[in-house]
């Protein structure tokens, strides 16, 4: 219902579609239990090369294997939120990526998956981005 004269108008509408599937999608698995490969519904992909430096620092330390600059570098990553894909404990582990400026650890984190899938959170583990190669 776009008025003359208001190019903004269709932009209005797609951003109300948007709001609508993240309040729908919010948190939603697509079945699954303890264990299975269950994948979230509202899940954003990013590509590798288009996160923080620190972030592909980071990677770049996972894939080698270390040494890691903290010591909860690699501990299991519990999934309390419920925002990754449901698996037993220990499946995920998490990995800290540096945040220059910042008098601790900070909020950013990288968390791996026994299957080799990768997530990225900027924001301590309120949302998820799948990271692509």
């Amino acid at each position: 219902m776009a008025a003359r004269g208001r190019p903004w108008g269709p932009v209005v509408g797609a951003v109300a579609l948007v709001l609508l599937a993240l309040v729908l999608g919010h948190g939603a698995f697509s079945g699954g239990s303890a264990g299975s490969s269950s994948t979230p519904t509202s899940h954003v992909t990013v590509v590798a090369a288009s996160l923080p430096a620190e972030a592909r620092q980071t990677l770049a330390l996972i894939d080698s294997g270390g040494p890691f600059p903290y010591d909860q570098d690699g501990v299991v990553f519990e999934n309390r939120e419920g925002l990754l894909p449901d698996h037993d404990t220990g499946y995920y582990h998490e990995y800290t990526v540096s945040t220059p400026g910042s008098p601790d650890r900070g909020a950013r984190r990288i968390i791996t998956g026994s299957a080799g899938e990768l997530y990225y959170t900027g924001d301590h583990y309120r949302s998820f981005e799948r990271i692509s190669p």
